[in-house]
């Protein structure tokens, strides 16, 4: 019985259906016996190129195979006349319609919003292009006609994303490590050899430091605006009730906000601008404007309460307090939502936002228990106050 069980087992993985994708481009056998002369392991996104290259046309026959981040995402492939970058490439972008068909388009990628990307003409004719997504891979298929005056090195780019507008736009690509190293160049004389990809160091560097800047990036501006900065507030907020913890609460809130407006402004804003500066045509709008935001009211926030402060009991105090308390939960409230923000641009590990969302989960909860006992103290206190006898009242 037991050998029977084992065969069937040993049965059931012989006839488990193959994956599309093989570890090597030379291994992939193409629908429809497309045959190329050349192909290439890409080295980044699970991608793969074949290619065959007619020197005296100038004609260059593509198959671009790479898995989409999701079923309804995109693929694409593309040549950057200038350096191997996305921005001012020129691209074929494969996605699947509202139908269900697969479609095909060429992208002058002249700058990398994800919204004023669209289907136009390219630097190239391109007078074949179908695309085809079985088994979870995509594939582009193309026939390129290059100048005469192309040099046999092509900058090459190419990219997964994972959603697609109901007006056909593909949405803004994660920018993991594999993301932002998927370039390089394609030596299209090479006949041979394993190592036909030629990553050039200057983009392999670049990559990398932007990579590491934008997690920078995105560390400063969580632990500022979405946690410091909300801390501030708590503490405000749960300890002054407590006259025991009057100077307390007081230093460790002006600790937490000043802690915040420098790691934020200093350091999450700056960084902010040295990736904008070495990423032209890459927009995250609402990132950034929120961004600006928050450094204005945060800015004025630090000038209304050290200059413009009056005294407890001054008849300004309440119209001072209103403006102080509101703006301050402001920048909590567009603090956390620009860092999800944030979030959706990396696309880091599920670890990190389901952590992020854990952290707020336990200040929250924290809250709604410090809030019950406020009340309860206030309350109490309000009753004592309003049962003690006036010094008009005693003796009477």
């Amino acid at each position: 019985m037991q050998y029977l069980r084992a065969f069937l087992v040993l049965l059931i993985i012989l006839l488990q259906p193959k994956t599309s994708l093989s570890v090597t481009c030379s291994s992939q056998s193409l629908p429809g016996n497309k045959l190329y002369e050349h192909c290439t392991d890409l080295t980044n996104l699970n991608s793969f190129l074949h290619w065959s290259y007619n020197s005296s046309s100038s004609s260059l026959r593509i198959a671009f195979v790479a898995p989409p981040a999701k079923p309804d995402g995109w693929i694409a492939w593309a040549v950057n006349p200038v350096e191997p970058k996305m921005v001012g490439s020129q691209a074929l972008i494969a996605y699947k319609q509202a139908d269900g068909l697969m479609t095909v388009k060429t992208f002058n990628v002249s700058s990398y919003s994800g919204r004023s990307i669209a289907p136009s003409k390219i630097a190239f004719d391109v007078p074949e292009m179908e695309a085809d997504y079985t088994d979870g891979v995509m594939r582009i298929y193309a026939t390129i006609v290059l100048p005469k005056n192309t040099r046999p090195v092509l900058n090459q780019v190419w990219q997964v994303g994972s959603s697609v507008s109901t007006n056909g736009i593909p949405g803004v690509h994660a920018f993991k490590d594999d993301n932002l190293k998927s370039m390089g160049t394609l030596d299209l004389m090479e006949g041979g050899g394993s190592q036909r990809i030629i990553r050039t160091s200057s983009a392999s560097k670049g990559a990398n430091s932007r990579f590491i800047m934008r997690n920078f990036h995105g560390i400063l501006n969580a632990v500022s605006w979405g946690f410091l900065y909300p801390l501030g507030i708590f503490i405000a907020r749960y300890m002054r009730v407590f006259p025991s913890l009057e100077k307390a609460w007081f230093n460790l809130h002006i600790a937490c906000q000043l802690l915040a407006f420098v790691i934020g402004v200093f350091g999450g804003g700056a960084t902010g601008i040295i990736l904008g500066s070495q990423s032209q045509g890459i927009q995250h709008n609402d990132h950034r404007n929120i961004g600006i935001v928050l450094f204005i009211f945060a800015t004025l926030q630090i000038l209304f309460a050290v200059f413009l402060r009056p005294e407890k009991d001054h008849k300004y105090r309440v119209y001072w307090n209103f403006f102080h308390h509101g703006v301050g939960y402001m920048i909590a409230v567009l603090g956390i939502l620009n860092v999800f923000k944030g979030l959706d641009i990396l696309d880091p590990e599920r670890k990190w936002r389901v952590a992020y969302i854990a952290v707020l989960g336990v200040l929250g909860g924290i809250a709604l228990v410090l809030e019950a006992i406020t009340w309860v103290f206030v309350l109490k206190r309000k009753s004592n106050n309003s049962t003690k006898p006036s010094n008009g009242d005693n003796g009477v």
